[in-house]
């Protein structure tokens, strides 16, 4: 009888072909590899920031006190906005119909304190407040009767 029995043989070609078998699938595992990509957004800010005086002004004339302009700030976007300031300016002066003669112009009226402060962060779909900047009519002491009745416009900006 040989040193090596059939059941040795077939034990060991056995044994040998579990590690073949094990060690291709170790090998198979460590070699494997693989790429992807993805991407990553972000919003662009709220755009529709609505500013909206709801202060009335009238009646400006020389000698008389300087008023003040308030109004609110709509956030109309789907995410919040932080509002640093308002900042008003004078746009234009309209002369009124059957105004006398003379001109009327920006440089008539005086903006003070145009940057108003507001530093919120407004949310979606709702309002803050802003208010301190004032405006009056200059008095320079030389015939302005061209101003009466003159519509002084407004504009607005925010950051």
């Amino acid at each position: 009888m040989s040193k090596f029995s059939r059941k040795k043989i077939v034990a060991v070609l056995v044994g040998v072909g579990v590690v073949a078998v094990g060690g291709g699938l170790a090998f198979a595992y460590w070699t494997s590899s693989g790429t992807g990509t993805g991407t990553a957004g972000t919003g662009t800010g709220a755009s529709t920031l609505v500013i909206t005086q709801t202060s009335v002004i009238s009646g400006m004339a020389p000698g008389v006190a300087a008023q003040t302009i308030s109004g609110t700030v709509a956030n109309n976007a789907t995410n919040s906005a932080f509002v640093t300031s308002v900042t008003v300016s004078i746009s234009g002066v309209t002369k009124a119909a059957g105004a006398p003669a003379g001109t009327c112009a920006a440089a008539d009226y005086t903006l003070s304190g145009a940057t108003m402060p507001v530093n919120v962060d407004v949310a979606a779909g709702t309002s803050t407040n802003f208010t301190g900047a004032t405006i009056a009519f200059n008095n320079t002491g030389s015939n302005q009767d061209g101003c009466k009745g003159a519509t002084v416009a407004l504009a607005y900006t925010s950051n």
